[in-house]
């Protein structure tokens, strides 16, 4: 695919290298969105032939299913097509499984084209974060990724209150609309993508040097002979050299103990996207008018008004990663977080649970409130630590192949969740929430005790936390014997980092340790 020079170098690049993954958030968001609305709507439950709770969450579900699907497809081809392709084939997908959905008359049609739509969903999601972390500086990566998520919540406002003013139009169109503009956002992104480089880091590892310069050189408005260009360059490169001792990686060596500990680390990238999930954040994205009509016992137009409301908290507490992730780091928004969530499932399974009783009706109104700082928090901590702790944790040579694992995690729990939410609502009622109440109090001693922390470090310095020797300081090279310029190994990538910064090497050994 040939790169149109639209956008110039410096930070006009970088923004529209930013905006186009933004974008590409929003959309992601809307697709998971636009369904809350329209689950109770009588001609969409006509046109599916009005289902038990059970259908109707595999209804919804498959979407998540296709999207797990898709990390699957982009674990196969992202490194072969590289992240531009890989986003520009999954916009296709994305295209015409919304097309399809928005033609569906039948069950089975909506199934398959949920499922289409999907499949592009689960390749964006997988490539854009890797791409984002690849092309800007360690010390605004936490800011550039995790204001990726804070467009989720974007997306999902505009989804919702989509649906509330076509609540009001009657006919098919009231649910076929809202579907249908999908399309806008991945037309959008396919015309952005046209004119955004490629990854410097992937260009190397595919031994196309002059081209990975030239990206450097115009993301950062640098010559080649620039001290910036030259050292991020020869740290890419020894990075590349240290990761590959062993020869080319498979996917079946993926999990194996490494000089770099590959396997840990997808491993924890898997892990953290399994808590994004499992707090329960879908039963209140997908589901919050449902509950609010179900278990609260509100009309339906007040449901959806809240809901609306409700996912805007999801966007303002999203904007405390995407400013202040680089300066508090990782760690202690993800424990404080899910901590917070914890609280607010309890609340709202206490307040749930005097139905039945005289005092139900106002207890059941103020679990309404826990809603809200449910999503506040959820907004503030684990919604966007996640998609920028998996790419930056990942070593070079699978990166994005343990994205594409990380995020199945995503998709994967996603679906379950999805498909068993409007049972637990309809059978369970306020014990349901009792399950995502103790997930969320057992993320927090997991986030102490097994991750370590990686904001302000460089993709290359990162790997310097996972080598034997940063344990073992005394253990010899793994790489040619030969000489300083061929010594691989974080010994040259890291320490000569580590001497220019006021980190020392003890500081980095004790993060794991």
């Amino acid at each position: 695919m040939v790169k149109l020079d639209i956008y110039g170098r410096g930070r006009p690049l970088r923004v529209a290298i930013m905006f186009t993954c933004q974008l590409s958030f929003i959309l992601f968001g809307y697709d998971q969105g636009v369904f809350s609305g329209i689950v109770g709507n009588e001609d969409f439950l006509e046109v599916v032939q009005n289902p038990s709770a059970g259908i109707l969450g595999i209804i919804v579900s498959i979407y998540n299913l296709g999207c797990f699907t898709g990390t699957i497809v982009a674990f196969l081809i992202t490194d072969r097509l590289g992240p531009r392709k890989s986003l520009w084939f999954a916009m296709t997908w994305i295209i015409v499984g919304a097309i399809l959905q928005t033609a569906s008359f039948s069950r089975a049609q909506l199934l398959v084209a949920r499922f289409v739509t999907g499949i592009g969903t689960g390749i964006e999601t997988t490539t854009v974060p890797v791409y984002q972390s690849e092309l800007c500086e360690a010390k605004k990566r936490g800011k550039y990724v995790c204001s990726e998520p804070l467009f989720v919540g974007v997306g999902i406002v505009i989804a919702y209150w989509f649906d509330y003013g076509m609540s009001y139009v009657h006919g098919a169109i009231n649910w076929r609309l809202p579907i249908a503009c999908q399309i806008i956002f991945a037309i959008m992104v396919v015309f952005l993508v046209l004119g955004l480089p490629e990854s410097p880091r992937w260009l190397y590892r595919h031994n196309r040097h002059p081209e990975a310069l030239q990206v450097l050189c115009d993301v950062y408005d640098r010559e080649a002979e620039d001290p910036k260009i030259m050292s991020e360059s020869a740290e890419i490169m020894q990075a590349i050299e240290l990761e590959t001792l062993q020869g080319e990686y498979k996917w079946s060596q993926i999990l194996k103990r490494d000089e770099v500990q590959t396997g840990k680390r997808v491993l924890l990238a898997y892990g953290m996207q399994f808590m994004n999930q499992m707090g329960g954040i879908n039963l209140v994205v997908y589901y919050v008018t449902s509950v609010l009509q179900d278990n609260v016992g509100l009309s339906r137009k007040l449901s959806l008004l809240l809901g609306g409301v409700i996912q805007i908290m999801f966007v303002i507490g999203s904007f405390y990663p995407t400013f202040f992730s680089d300066r508090f780091g990782r760690r202690q928004p993800m424990m404080w977080g899910s901590f917070g969530l914890f609280i607010s499932m309890m609340m709202i399974s206490i307040l749930l649970s005097f139905k039945g009783t005289s005092v139900e009706k106002s207890t059941a109104s103020a679990s309404v409130a826990f809603f809200f700082l449910f999503m506040l928090i959820f907004g503030a901590s684990v919604n966007c630590i996640p998609w920028v702790y998996g790419p930056e944790i990942l070593p070079l040579h699978v990166r994005a192949k343990g994205q594409a694992i990380g995020i199945s995690a995503n998709w994967l729990w996603n679906f379950f969740v999805v498909m068993i939410t409007p049972t637990l609502i309809q059978n369970l009622a306020w014990k349901g929430y009792l399950i995502f109440m103790c997930l969320n109090l057992v993320f927090v001693p997991i986030v102490y005790f097994f991750y370590p922390e990686t904001a302000n470090l460089t993709l290359e310095e990162i790997d310097f936390l996972f080598t034997d020797r940063a344990r073992h300081p005394s253990l010899p090279s793994h790489g040619p014997s030969e000489a300083e310029p061929k010594a691989t190994g974080i010994q040259s990538v890291g320490i000569s980092r580590i001497g220019s910064s006021d980190k020392t090497k003890e500081d980095y050994v004790e993060k794991i340790d």
